[in-house]
């Protein structure tokens, strides 16, 4: 059906281009014609203006014959040359602005009927895409109603030939399903449902967004309502119409009540946990609506619920994608920032160093000149330590420009956590920072409760494309494999360094993690268990230290 539209709406296209081509060339007439009249104008003017010159010429003329005026025929003939350039003139006039009219009015009607020709042609493609749909709809409608039809035949013609077994197999099915969410009820639903967040999104488009997903979740909501009205929701087998009414009203009140309540609840990791809710919803109510000659809620419109679930989840989904996709962004750019504020600064600490080790030599120099042998000695030896100075801070310097100009160069680190992540769970990430260990230095803040260990902080001169070869190779090792981006793996140390050495990467590794503050924090619970005196004493001191810091963020929030 979707090819069907496609290829309709394409038809409906053409025609619309080839009225538009039609109206364009009409257009293109009547801007000829339009121009011709202009040209015809232009010529009536300029023949106006001869009259006009010549009107002149003859009034001259007749002011040059003013001692004849006695002279009858000369002025007689005069007079006629001066009216008949009158005449010329205002006919010229007149012509000019009739033609003009003309092709105004003509130009505007064929404007005007192409407007009307493509407001026609759009109207008609507007009803016929309502008239396809509409049509599109009773089709699925029909067949949902032959499918419901012919299970049923099966059904009945299954009894007839299996007796009460066929019958009863499908009863202990429907039973397993209804203890399945009578238990599910009872016990909650823990974990056992839970779907990847990831298995929601994975088959879509790069570019499909949430945007395009509420687009579907609207018209999977739009054919849920359709079912309903078209009555093909829920059944009954009653055969008295109002009874049969009744009881499908109650069915699809008792299921829609208990769906929404479940959608209502749709986030982008409960998904496989709110579609068994619905599942169990829909094996209750059948199993309820038995009472009333096996009112039931259709299979169908169960998967419609279940669409509207699934889409409403996915919106959720790649609203967070998109939030945490700007949450990097964000912290990228800060990253980035504090680089190119690092980069400057060394840059200007550095040239000024340079100048005042210049100043200095140069003093040495001049003193150097006028110096003993005994002091020459000495100053040369200064000399020698200034330069050497001098060379360090230009090789600051070069390396700082360095930075500057190339904007993938950096350190790609690998660093630990034990105190905080356990053993053999590394973070590999990457920093442009002149100084590196600042950037492990501010991972290892408020946020965690130990400071990170450096294995090894490898220099690169594309250091996004190193980390991120890191990643994809160790990707089986993610911790976290609902999102990448959090970058630590857990994974033997000397995996990660075998491949770097394979490549040709070396770095200086530190294979054993020193954590200080929790190998210390160990011992210190130890000893705190050990002896009740060295515990009061240490709640004593953390107590004061609470104290004191407090006093001194009063302190400070005072000034």
């Amino acid at each position: 059906m979707t090819i069907f539209l496609s290829i309709l709406c394409a038809i409906l296209i053409g025609l619309l281009l080839r009225q538009h081509i039609k109206w364009t060339v009409k257009q293109q007439e009547s801007t000829t014609k339009l121009a011709a009249a202009q040209a015809e104008t232009a010529s009536l003017t300029r023949a106006r203006d001869d009259a006009l010159v010549l009107n002149r010429t003859l009034r001259d003329e007749v002011e040059c014959l003013a001692p004849f005026r006695e002279v009858k025929d000369a002025s007689r003939k005069a007079e006629e040359l001066r009216m008949q350039g009158a005449e010329f003139f205002a006919n010229a006039k007149a012509d000019a602005k009739d033609v003009e009219s003309k092709a105004r009015a003509e130009a505007e009607q064929i404007v005007a009927r192409a407007k009307a020709e493509v407001s026609n042609l759009k109207n008609a493609a507007e009803v016929t895409i309502q008239t396809r749909k509409l049509e599109a709809e009773t089709l699925v409608t029909n067949a949902a109603r032959h499918a419901e039809e012919i299970i049923k035949a099966a059904q009945e013609r299954g009894e007839q030939i299996a007796g009460d077994a066929y019958k009863a197999m499908n009863e202990a099915a429907s039973l397993k399903q209804v203890a399945k969410a009578m238990q599910n009820v009872v016990d909650g639903y823990g974990d056992k449902y839970l779907k990847p967040t990831i298995s929601l999104i994975d088959d879509l488009a790069e570019d499909y967004g949430f945007e395009e997903a509420g687009q579907q979740l609207k018209i999977a909501r739009e054919r849920s309502k359709r079912m309903i009205d078209g009555g093909q929701a829920a059944a009954c087998d009653y055969v008295e119409v109002s009874r049969r009414d009744t009881a499908i009203r109650f069915v699809i009140d008792a299921f829609n009540g208990r769906v929404d309540s479940v959608l209502s609840r749709a986030k982008s990791d409960n998904v496989g946990t709110l579609e068994q809710q619905i599942r169990d919803s829909y094996a209750l109510v059948n199993h309820n609506g038995s009472a009333f000659r096996n009112a039931r809620i259709i299979e169908h419109f169960l998967q419609a619920r279940l669409d509207e679930l699934k889409y409403a989840c996915m919106v959720h989904a790649l609203r967070e994608r998109d939030k945490q996709e700007q949450r990097r962004i964000r912290e990228q750019i800060r990253e980035e920032e504090k680089a190119r504020r690092e980069i400057e600064r060394a840059l200007k600490d550095a040239a000024k160093e340079e100048d005042a080790l210049q100043k200095a030599m140069a003093k040495v120099q001049a003193q150097v000149t006028k110096a003993n042998d005994e002091q020459r000695a000495a100053f040369e030896a200064q000399l020698e330590e200034l330069q050497a100075k001098l060379s360090q801070a230009e090789f600051r310097n070069q390396r700082a420009l360095s930075m500057a100009q190339q904007t993938k160069a950096g350190h790609v680190y690998v660093i630990s956590n034990i105190g905080s992540f356990g053993e053999h769970v590394y973070k590999v990430g990457m920093t442009r920072r002149l100084e590196p260990l600042d950037r492990v230095k501010e991972l290892g803040d408020a946020s965690v409760p130990f400071g990170f260990d450096v294995h090894a902080m490898i220099w690169s001169e594309d250091a996004p494309q190193l980390e991120s070869r890191l990643h994809k190779i160790f990707v089986c090792a993610q911790v976290n494999k609902v999102n990448p981006r959090k970058e630590f793996f857990r994974i033997p140390l000397g995996e990660i360094r075998g491949y770097l050495e394979q490549q040709g990467i070396n770095a200086n590794w530190t294979v054993a993690a020193a954590a200080a503050e929790y190998r210390e924090t160990l011992k210190l619970e130890r000893q705190l268990a050990e002896n009740p005196a060295t515990a009061t004493e240490w709640l004593n001191y953390q107590l004061s230290a609470a104290d004191e810091q407090q006093t001194e963020l009063i302190e400070a929030v005072n000034e």
